[in-house]
């Protein structure tokens, strides 16, 4: 009997949907292994063999950690967020922009005591709630309301307007999930479809502008204030586009980031080289960041890159499950938003290793090293699995209730 006690109190400890907290287990499995594997080069510079993965396993650690407090808190409570969350974003922002240090000639990052983090991983979770709750509140018999569209839309102009400086592409990957949470809100369709005509016309402009421009007009365009990073943008789209018909043409120099990532994928065999047998990773800058997957697919081979995918969309596929089982908006697009922030980066990194999409600088979630960002992510989990908690209590309340009537019947 106490035996059984104990079992079950073990497992309360777990509460919420069982699904995304084995998406998480697995995710920080492969994660420590493939850092483990991928960080080599940092062990070689620094001395120690133990000590990147050890690092990275601590920020995992404090992260699960984060995980199990956020998903005791009632999703009710969430609401706080849009209150003081769009603020502190804002003033984040602003301080990292202002900051005299930079990281790799861009200043995303802030330092606070010895920790350092970026400002846009915690304001695009500011946004994504504040999304969800105009929403939620904003909406007639049809859908959302044309007042709850104006409201996003200015929102989301603030938030991805600070970040786009120093940060493109996670200023684009931000718009994108606001974009498909309007869509999943019903948001007017006439105001919807006149946004993304002008995103359209808006990204034919910019992508012809970095394709085509000489690269004499764009350095001096990028002396221009905050017009820096053009230059990093035109080549990042250049390289994508301008590939040799003769793969010996491959410039290792120029490119070294796509160049080895292809490698990898080209050398995995199907089946892989197996945990830790990668020959890429002392090639491949940021291997253990940035293009993480190439890696996974070099040593677990094509399967072990499918399975990472189908776990990212195993999250998505819950967490649209657990929404359409809230009774009440907000934490349904809530759930939503946050599942579509980590799986659209997920695949955007995913397809940059690939070759599918230019290189963006946006890491693997819970998987690629890092400490800010994982926890953040480990945050969303947090508020996701509180949500699948609120959404089990009331499916449980309501077979309560039909049990109730079905007795009562029968007596």
């Amino acid at each position: 009997m106490t035996i059984r006690n104990k079992t079950v109190n073990i497992g309360n400890l777990f509460e919420g949907d069982k699904a995304l907290w084995m998406v998480l287990f697995f995710l920080c499995i492969i994660s420590i292994l493939e850092v483990y594997s991928a960080s080599s080069n940092m062990t070689f510079e620094r001395g120690a063999y133990w000590s990147p993965v050890l690092k990275h396993g601590l920020y995992l650690g404090i992260g699960v950690g984060i995980t199990w407090v956020i998903h005791r808190i009632p999703c009710r409570f969430f609401g706080w967020i849009v209150v003081v969350g769009p603020i502190i974003s804002v003033l984040l922002l602003f301080a990292a922009l202002l900051s005299s240090g930079s990281v790799n000639d861009t200043n995303r990052w802030l330092n606070v005591g010895g920790f350092s983090f970026q400002p846009s991983e915690i304001a695009k979770g500011s946004l994504v709630v504040v999304v969800a709750w105009l929403l939620s509140v904003m909406r007639d018999e049809k859908g959302a309301t044309v007042q709850a569209f104006k409201w996003i839309l200015g929102f989301s102009i603030i938030i991805c307007g600070l970040i786009v400086k120093e940060n493109l592409s996670t200023a684009l990957l931000t718009f994108m999930v606001v974009l498909m949470m309007m869509f999943v809100g019903k948001v007017p369709w006439k105001h919807l479809s006149g946004l993304l005509g002008l995103i359209v016309i808006g990204g034919a402009l910019g992508y012809s502008v970095l394709a085509f421009t000489p690269e004499s007009t764009l350095e001096k365009a990028s002396e221009l204030p905050g017009m820096k990073r053009l230059t990093t943008w035109a080549h990042r789209v250049r390289n994508h586009t301008e590939v040799p018909d003769d793969p010996l043409q491959y410039d290792l120099a120029t490119n070294p980031q796509i160049t080895q990532a292809h490698v990898a994928i080209a050398t995995c065999n199907v089946i892989g080289r197996g945990p830790g047998n990668s020959t890429v990773r002392d090639f491949l800058p940021q291997a253990y960041s940035d293009f993480i997957y190439a890696i996974i697919i070099e040593e677990l081979g094509l399967a072990g890159g499918l399975f990472v995918l189908l776990l990212y969309l195993a999250l998505l596929y819950r967490a649209a499950r657990i929404a359409g089982r809230c009774q009440r908006n907000f934490p349904a697009f809530l759930i939503l938003g946050l599942a579509l922030l980590i799986v659209s980066q997920a695949l955007i990194n995913m397809m940059v290793a690939v070759g599918l999409f230019p290189v963006t600088g946006q890491p693997l979630p819970l998987v690629s090293r890092g400490g800010s960002s994982i926890m953040v992510n480990c945050a969303y989990i947090g508020m996701m699995l509180s949500i699948s908690q609120s959404a089990q209590q009331t499916d449980q309340t309501a077979l309560a209730v039909v049990k109730n009537k079905k007795s009562n019947a029968e007596a």
